[in-house]
Formats: structure tokens, sequence, C-alpha cells
């Protein structure tokens, strides 16, 4: 079993109910659904939330609503915490989370995703944007020296997680779960480039007001659970 988990939660502090904001019209939510099915690599297409106003949304789509407990929908709960509740409550070899807050990870893009991820080779596998340029942290290189100035093209990318897209091995992930350790980066973890469009996530007007843009030069088309071409 594949199963692509949306995760939505009502109470966001930045941008207040962003998973029903519209892009170009049509909400976050609804677009992460289509895009699932674009993708057609799915068996099963969940929405998770605590909120019962995203099972309309969900099943309008096609897809079905899972109701977390109230709790793992406050700023306390942990993604770790809603993600192990809702393997505890569904059978399978993986779950996918797809973020309705990364509207730019088209259909393609998720399913290139999850053909590398269904390979055996990790039991986590995260989306990540790699940025070939120099980069610092607390004010000391990371993949550069203060000794030379290397070309940009010949750096060392550093692989800056998106949270775009996800994937969890079920029984690695509740394993280190149930044992207090971290589930979110569990056993072999792996990483997988996108562009650099597939990166941005919604996390405030700015954001959306971005992607928005993006989308009018991409082309708000199936691919990104928009209008027909």
């Amino acid at each position: 079993m594949r199963i692509a988990m949306i995760p939505a939660r009502m109470g966001s502090q930045r941008l207040k109910k962003k998973n029903l904001l519209p892009l170009n019209g049509i909400p976050l939510i609804r677009r992460a659904v289509r895009r699932c099915h674009a993708a057609g690599c799915f068996d099963a297409i969940y929405v998770n939330s605590e909120n019962e106003e995203f099972a309309a949304h969900a099943e309008a789509e096609g897809a079905v609503f899972h109701k977390r407990p109230e709790a793992l929908g406050s700023n306390d709960a942990t993604s770790e915490d809603f993600v192990a509740e809702f393997l505890r409550a569904h059978d399978c070899e993986r779950v996918f989370q797809v973020h309705s807050i990364a509207p730019l990870a088209n259909a393609s893009g998720i399913r290139d995703f999850v053909e590398y991820a269904s390979s055996g080779s990790f039991d986590t596998v995260l989306s990540c944007v790699e940025e070939q340029i120099e980069c610092a942290l607390e004010g000391k290189p990371v993949n550069f020296t203060f000794d030379q100035k290397t070309n940009s093209q010949e750096l060392q990318p550093v692989q800056r997680i998106t949270w775009s897209l996800s994937a969890w091995q079920r029984d690695v992930y509740l394993d280190a779960y149930e044992k207090g350790t971290c589930a979110t980066y569990a056993g072999r973890t792996g990483f997988y480039a996108l562009d650099r469009s597939s990166g941005i996530v919604i996390k405030r007007q700015e954001d959306l007001d971005m992607a928005e843009a993006l989308l009018g030069y991409l082309g708000d088309g199936p691919e990104y659970g928009g209008l027909a071409d």
C-alpha cells in the first residue's frame, strides 16, 4: 500500500487558515488532493486534520478524511505525534506526506519522489533543494573555505530540507517513536532534490503571492491541481 497523507492543521499562526486559502481560486488543500490523484501512484489519499471543516474538502476531491485527536492540532503537538497516530491507524508499508502548503510540487515531481522512496534504499526520504552557493552557519563556512574563492559551479551543494514531500517506512518510524527516539529521521535517511519552485512553502502572505505569480508562468494545469490547460 502506498498512502498519501496530507496534513492540515487549522490553527496556523503566521497565516491564518492557510490550508484553506485560495491559490488562483482553488484552496491549497484541494490542490494537494488533486496533485496526488494526478500523480497516479497512490492506493489511497488521506487528509489528516483535527478539524472537521476539512472533511468536506477531502471528500469532494475523492480523498478520505482522517480525524486526528483534537490535542494533535494544538501548537504543542509535534509532527511526530500526528504522523505516529496516523500510522497506528492505517496499515501500509510506507506513508508519503504531501504538504498542501508546497503547491508547486507538481504531480510529476510527486510521482518521481514516490518511485525513488519506494526503491527500498532508505527508510526515510526527505525532499530538499540543493543550494550550490557559498553557505555558512554561525559565520563559519559549510561548503567553502575562506582560504580561496571557488567557482560556484564547483561547490558541493548544500541540501536544504523543504518538507514539501516526505516518506517514512511505517515499522521503522513507529519503532523509533515508541522507543522515544527521533522518528522523523529514523533508520537509513536519504534526500531527494526538487526543483526550486517545488521547494516553496507557504508560511506568509508573501509566499502565497510568490506562488501565484510563479503559477502564472508555469501554467496552472492538472499537474498543479489547477484548471485544465
